[in-house]
């Protein structure tokens, strides 16, 4: 017997398979069975919004923070119990069982087996309409640039970066497309991947062709295949097709920059839509999100906040007063950690909590999650036209979000010009998720430094000094332990 569940908006349905029993089948009376899962367009649609449950619950929290603390922006507080402790640490204590690792790696793959079971069984359903036929091209594209983006959420996480000498023959991450219980995939390679990783993309762009770009569209649409390829196509160091899908959502003007800080810290404590191709929905039942709870820690009984993490001075620094970021993604607060009681520390104030989601006076962290925005879309089309030598492409994209953001326009050039790019995109995509993965395709290593003060954070050579070398073997994640053990056609990453 094997059983699929796949996450709806409102409940789980477990599909399930049963052999049949002497003469007679039977299929259970409390769920599906997944050849009966495909038979009409509603059927269709009920898999697409679980597709959608499913993203929801892997975005934001352990899929965003764990390589944040694992880089060089932030420090543990003495109040941190250990949590995200080992991947923050690096060394001997990271090890291929951590919490981190398995969640992503389990996690994209769920995602994948839900989607691949989805592309193989809406081929069994036919349309009666041309509106019909819409509807079910929509999911089929839905789901492809699922898959899309799960695989590239794992390749980055598991494999070496994109390096096209070498890509043909770097080990990348097990490639399954089509649901198969039983299968031993081995790795496949870095190019293989990504190949899959566009060859999705293109079907993706084609199915969803229709479906326009909005403002804070729940769903896929066209644009948000664009943002996605975009991502792909600048960790493949493909400049030309970076910059033509990233200039593409630019030029159509649907996701006008934030230039007032009002309007900004609006767009992130209380979920504005503006500058958001794709933003998942959430509520605080039934949609529940994940959470990015560990800056804040905010003590509703005395109104004093202890968090887990706190960012370096350095960090705090990086922003100029008339930045509008350095006053929404940072408030000063007051903090109690460990006994000790000390004003003025600048805590990350990017994910609040939305207050229209509280489930009680005080903030659960909740956000709807932000997956493509178009800040990160002008960072890639500043980065890929400077990298393919049109300097003036690459400063009308990078100073458009400077000026944006209230700080004033460059005219560099060469490595000048890149590093800039490089610092506006820690500025603008920072507590995102971005930066480990950034330091690791650009292949720079950090050293921590400069807290912002010593008294309440931990200390030492694995803490708030640690210095990580370019392209260390842990800036790679290792395969989980147990899929190594099931599966011996798995090979590990070399530091694990």
């Amino acid at each position: 017997m094997k059983k699929i569940k796949i996450s709806l908006v409102v409940s789980a349905i477990a599909l399930t398979a049963l052999s049949a029993c002497k003469k007679l089948e039977l299929y259970p009376y409390d769920s599906i069975e997944v050849t009966q899962a495909f038979k009409t367009i509603k059927d269709a649609q009920t898999w697409d919004n679980g597709l959608y449950g499913i993203l929801r619950g892997r975005v934001y929290g352990s899929y965003v923070v764990s390589q944040d603390v694992q880089a060089d922006q932030l420090n543990a507080s003495l109040d941190y119990g250990n949590r995200n402790g080992s991947p923050h640490r690096w060394g001997d204590s990271f090890l291929a069982d951590d919490g981190a690792i398995v969640t992503a790696w389990s996690g994209y793959y769920f995602g994948i087996a839900d989607v691949n079971t989805a592309i193989a069984g809406f081929d069994n359903i036919t349309t009666t309409s041309t509106a019909e036929a819409a509807t079910l091209d929509k999911s089929r594209g839905d789901a492809y640039l699922a898959r899309a983006y799960y695989y590239h959420n794992l390749i980055i996480r598991f494999a070496k970066p994109y390096e096209p000498a070498t890509a043909a023959t770097d080990l990348g991450v097990p490639l399954l497309t089509a649901y198969d219980l039983n299968a031993m995939p081995a790795r496949a390679t870095v190019k293989e991947v990504y190949d899959q990783i566009i060859a999705d993309l293109t079907k993706a762009k084609t199915l969803l062709a229709s479906t326009a770009g909005v403002q804070g569209s729940r769903t896929f649409t066209i644009d948000a295949a664009l943002a996605l390829e975009a991502r792909v196509r600048l960790h493949m160091q493909d400049w030309v097709g970076a910059y033509t899908a990233a200039s593409t959502v630019i030029a159509n003007g649907k996701y006008p920059l934030i230039s007032s800080v009002t309007n900004l810290q609006n767009y992130w404590g209380t979920d504005g839509i503006q500058e958001d191709i794709l933003q998942l929905n959430a509520t605080s039942t039934t949609e529940a999100p994940n959470t990015n709870n560990i800056y804040l820690g905010y003590l509703s009984g005395n109104g004093l906040y202890d968090p887990d993490f706190i960012p370096s001075k350095w960090v705090v620094d990086f922003y100029s007063t008339s930045d509008i970021r350095k006053a929404t993604y940072f408030s000063a607060k007051k903090v109690a950690i460990s006994g000790q009681t000390v004003s003025d520390i600048s805590l990350v104030n990017k994910y609040p909590g939305n207050p229209s989601l509280y489930s009680s006076s005080s903030t659960n962290y909740y956000q709807k999650p932000k997956v493509f925005r178009i800040g990160e879309v002008y960072l890639i089309a500043a980065e890929a036209a400077a990298k393919a030598g049109n300097a003036a492409n690459a400063l009308a994209a990078l100073n458009a979000l400077r000026v944006a953001r209230g700080i004033n326009s460059v005219s560099s050039s060469g490595t000048t010009l890149i590093q800039d790019i490089k610092d506006e995109r820690f500025r603008e995509l920072a507590f995102e998720g971005f930066r480990l993965f950034d330091l690791k395709r650009y292949h720079e290593g950090f050293t921590r430094h400069d807290p912002q003060n010593l008294n309440i954070i931990n200390i030492g050579a694995s803490y708030n000094t640690l210095s990580v070398p370019a392209d260390a073997a842990k800036f790679t994640w290792g395969l989980p332990t147990n899929d190594l053990i099931v599966n011996p056609k798995l090979v590990q990453n070399p530091g694990w």
